[in-house]
């Protein structure tokens, strides 16, 4: 059975990216209930959000830029912020579920930019914070911050009429002569109902739905402040009733009807009301925010998504009471739970800074290697996002992991040394405390015989400074690369 601190610790990597020291000191000091835990998570509007205030200051990880630090316009910086937000943040829930929400509603920077014309096109609209834009853009991943616990289907309509998204799935290209279906499939098959719960017939009127919602410049050219924003084109809506296959008001009628062009944007809002009040929606987000936080070898039992999606469903659609009734399972704190999930790449990299430390380490390294395990952030592969659980780990994105484990040990060399230097007397002493420590994966005794020949290899055990040097970033490469640290 987990004691207490893996409890924590388990927690903490469910509701965020695992504990910098700070983080697990406070909570098993201040928290002595489960539930105190999670209101704590649950209610970060209370602690102040000024993480990005800290980015180049002493005592926190670095960054790299080519110029002037610019998330607003430049990709990779754009990726060491949210990275440093992942890291540093005191609302590690927000950032969790911003994580969850870029792969439920997936869009990439790169596309972006070419349909729009600029090539800082793709971080603006995806990364930059209204405060920091001349034009008072909010990129999508902001919104999704600021949404991040919010009610369905806000966010789902804040979703349709977003820059980036609008552009990804080709809505400017949606008129009442040839409507475009890619957001009305994709609305129904991966960010609402699931697949099986709609009809190509859905698809075809879900198209001639979206007739007109589209895009507009505003601002004079030449002008940094001019834009992209949504706008309503009723000239292009196709204004004739479409009838689906499953219930759009709560009398049960499927039909929308006919309404004229300057009101055709009612038509969208209702069909995104009926979808985010369906059944089959709340099944959908109920599975997938379980397996999110807790478990992916089993789903949930038929009881358990029944009780989510009557929560999200009496709740009107509010995902922070869905996290919360998740958070308040028995299955949660279960020990079959407990190193249940596949860590994405995002989530591996961010854990192995909190647990071995920083300094001296530059978030421009993560970048690559991020890609190598299988993912860029602002760059989902397809609108499906990325493929999870077993699927990261291909045989060269678990190479990618392991040379990351090398590359973090042997930046941390000397920090490691010095903190093992009060446990030096035997190779079994520093090996036991080690794998005592709560951020550390239980292992077998076999893997930990092998990691207890790797510290008596090469010579007889001096616990000298300089063999700590070698040694011990040796042991932490070897955890941070082994199939146990892979796990949630």
């Amino acid at each position: 059975m987990a004691t207490i601190p893996h409890l924590i610790q388990h927690f903490l990597r469910r509701v965020g990216f695992g504990a910098r020291p700070d983080e697990f000191d406070a909570i098993s000091r201040n928290v002595t209930t489960a539930q105190q835990a999670i209101d704590l998570a649950l209610n970060y509007q209370s602690v102040p959000d000024d993480v990005d205030s800290k980015i180049g200051q002493a005592g926190y990880v670095g960054m790299t830029s080519n110029g002037p630090f610019s998330p607003a316009t430049t990709l990779t910086d754009a990726r060491q912020r949210w990275l440093f937000r992942m890291l540093h943040t005191n609302r590690p829930l927000q950032e969790k579920m911003t994580l969850f929400w870029h792969n439920h509603f997936a869009t990439g920077a790169t596309k972006i930019s070419n349909e729009l014309g600029l090539s800082t096109d793709g971080a603006r609209y995806m990364a930059a914070k209204a405060s920091e834009d001349p034009g008072q853009v909010r990129g999508q991943i902001e919104m999704l911050r600021d949404n991040a616990l919010g009610n369905f289907r806000d966010i789902l309509l804040a979703v349709a009429q977003d820059v980036a998204m609008v552009t990804y799935l080709d809505g400017r290209t949606n008129t009442k002569a040839k409507p475009q279906e890619n957001f009305a499939r994709e609305v129904m098959e991966l960010f609402t109902m699931g697949v099986g719960n709609y009809t190509e017939p859905d698809v075809y009127a879900g198209a001639r739905v979206f007739t007109g919602w589209n895009l507009q410049r505003v601002g004079a050219n030449g002008d940094p402040a001019q834009h992209y924003q949504f706008f309503y084109d009723a000239s292009q809506h196709e204004t004739t009733a479409k009838t689906f296959s499953f219930p759009i008001y709560a009398d049960g009628s499927s039909t929308i009807p006919d309404r004229s062009a300057a009101n055709g944007m009612q038509d969208g809002l209702d069909l995104i009301n009926a979808l985010a009040g369906n059944r089959n929606t709340a099944n959908y987000l109920s599975t997938k925010l379980y397996g999110y936080f807790v478990s992916e070898t089993s789903g949930p039992s038929a009881a358990v998504l029944d009780r989510l999606a009557n929560v999200y469903l009496q709740s009107g659609s509010s995902i922070r009471a869905v996290v919360s009734e998740i958070l308040s399972l028995g299955e949660f704190f279960d020990d079959q739970s407990i190193n249940a999930r596949y860590s994405w790449p995002t989530e591996f990299v961010v854990r192995s800074l909190k647990d071995f430390g920083w300094s001296g380490f530059s978030l421009n390294s993560a970048l690559t290697p991020l890609t190598n395990m299988g993912q860029t952030l602002y760059e989902p592969p397809d609108v499906a996002g990325w493929d999870l659980g077993q699927l990261w780990f291909s045989s060269g994105a678990m190479l990618a992991r392991i040379n990351f484990g090398s590359t973090l040990a042997a930046n941390q060399r000397f920090n490691l040394a010095a903190e093992a230097s009060g446990i030096r007397a035997t190779p079994d002493l520093l090996l036991s405390t080690v794998l005592a420590l709560p951020q550390i994966p239980p292992y077998d005794n076999g893997i930990a015989g092998e990691l207890l020949a790797y510290l008596n290899a090469n010579g007889a055990w001096t616990g000298s400074d300089a063999q700590l040097r070698v040694r011990v970033p040796g042991l932490v490469h070897m955890i941070v690369g082994s199939p146990e640290y892979q796990l949630q």
